[in-house]
Formats: structure tokens, sequence, C-alpha cells
């Protein structure tokens, strides 16, 4: 199973099946409620590992993802679209577009015995916007 991340914005930002290594979709709702709520929100958490250019190998673009993360709100780029692609045995098990998707948290962590480091970003659909948030899936890639 592989994944691939693509973010649409002033500049395009693609991070593969190389570098991620874990994602969590998840539909939120308030905990405290008896009802089904109209307080609906859509998060992804992705998770991977920062590969290092060798060989004249071009960088990956985790680099552009920390960067995003910088992008204050005040700016419309902050709001960006995403398109995450779940892939196994050459289907697309999942696809999840969010339009207008924001970063709430960005981390990286690097140690001296683990060779690259690990990247993890936490991002969300904007809340008004949470219709126009798509999942598909179950065809080839």
């Amino acid at each position: 199973m592989g994944f691939r991340l693509t973010i649409e914005g002033q500049e395009t930002i693609e991070v593969g099946m190389d570098n991620i290594q874990k994602v969590v979709y998840d539909t939120d709702t308030p905990d405290d409620s008896n009802a089904r709520s109209t307080d609906v929100g859509s998060t992804l958490r992705i998770s991977g590992k920062i590969i290092t250019a060798t060989d004249g190998d071009k960088a990956d673009d985790t680099m552009k993802l920390a960067l995003w993360s910088l992008v204050p709100a005040e700016k419309a780029d902050c709001y960006r679209k995403l398109t995450l692609e779940v892939i196994a045995a050459d289907q697309v098990v999942r696809k999840i577009s969010f339009p207008n998707a924001f970063v709430v948290d960005y981390n990286e962590s690097f140690g001296d015995t683990e060779g690259v480091g690990t990247f993890s970003i936490f991002v969300k659909q904007k809340k008004d916007k949470t219709e126009l948030a798509k999942i598909d899936g179950g065809y080839a890639v």
C-alpha cells in the first residue's frame, strides 16, 4: 500500500510513496451531542520520513510542507487544494480531496541514530466548506 499527496496553491507540493508511512482520516463531530450535529469537520494526519537528496536526485517536498505551515491566516495561500490517494494493488482505494485545506500542526523530528528525519502534518478542511470535501475510490490507477 502506498500514498500520494498533492497540494496545489501558488506552488505544487508532491509527497510520494517513498515518504508517507501513515495516514489517518477523521470526521470530527462534537462528542457532547445526542443527535447528529451540523458542526462537522474533516481532518487528515499524515506522517512519514524525510528523504535526503543524493546522487543528483531532487529533494523531497517535505520542506515545502514546512513552509506552507508558516503561511499566516491573513494570506489567501494558507488555504490550498489537497488531494490524497491511498493506493493498493494498482487500485485507488481512497481519494480524499480537501479544496480548502489548511495546516493545524506541522512537526519534524531528527535524531543522531535514526538516519533520516520524520515529519507529521495535521490538516483540516475549512469548516464552512466541509460539504466540498470529497471521498472517492475503487478504481484503477
